[in-house]
């Protein structure tokens, strides 16, 4: 697969993992209207509960960043974490490629210089075919060594190998909440 069919191949598995969850938009725009838009590719928001207040005002957003390769990681075309939790969505050879970065902080360096608003605490999400044990530590370390070639002719899924901290959010509810209506409402009436 090339970098755009890469893209997509991951959009479609984010989307499948977020889809009995309904709170998540694509291709978030934050400060909108200025000189220096950002955007994040998908937003997702899990409140506590729908039924009173507190329960959403509880709620906690996550920020997903889809990577194809690692050259996408260090394009500049954006790692916009605002999220109590943010994760890099990606394939296991990347991952595998970014590893030695996020050890020796060269990752971070590079987030903290290029996007110094974005939130530090950052996981992983990889591509896993259907099959891979993911509470069995061999079948796990068997996908890291030996990555099975992205194909759509598989059935894949996503599989947390680097947790998310979770962390303070900079940016309003109110503000996350309306730039996801906002992203969600655009989409719509571009149909």
């Amino acid at each position: 697969m090339n970098r755009k069919e890469t893209t997509k191949f991951l959009t479609n598995l984010l989307e499948d993992r977020l889809s009995d969850r309904k709170y998540y938009a694509k291709e978030v725009t934050l400060d909108y209207g200025t000189m220096h838009p950002k955007r994040v590719d998908v937003m997702q928001f899990i409140p506590e509960g729908v039924t009173y207040m507190s329960d959403i005002e509880k709620g906690k957003f996550i920020c997903y960043e889809i990577k194809s390769c690692i050259q996408d990681v260090y394009s500049g075309n954006g790692l916009r974490f605002y999220g109590e939790q943010n994760y890099i969505v990606t394939t296991m050879e990347t991952y595998k490629k970014l590893i030695p970065d996020l050890n020796n902080d060269k990752f971070f360096k590079y987030l903290i210089e290029n996007y110094p608003e974005s939130n530090v605490n950052i996981g992983v999400m990889v591509a896993v075919p259907y099959g891979t044990d993911l509470k069995d530590t061999d079948a796990i370390y068997s996908e890291f060594e030996n990555p099975t070639a992205l194909n759509e002719n598989r059935h894949w899924k996503l599989h947390i190998i680097q947790n998310s901290n979770t962390g303070r959010r900079t940016r309003s509810m109110n503000e996350l909440l309306f730039c996801m209506l906002r992203s969600k409402h655009n989409k719509t009436s571009m149909k």
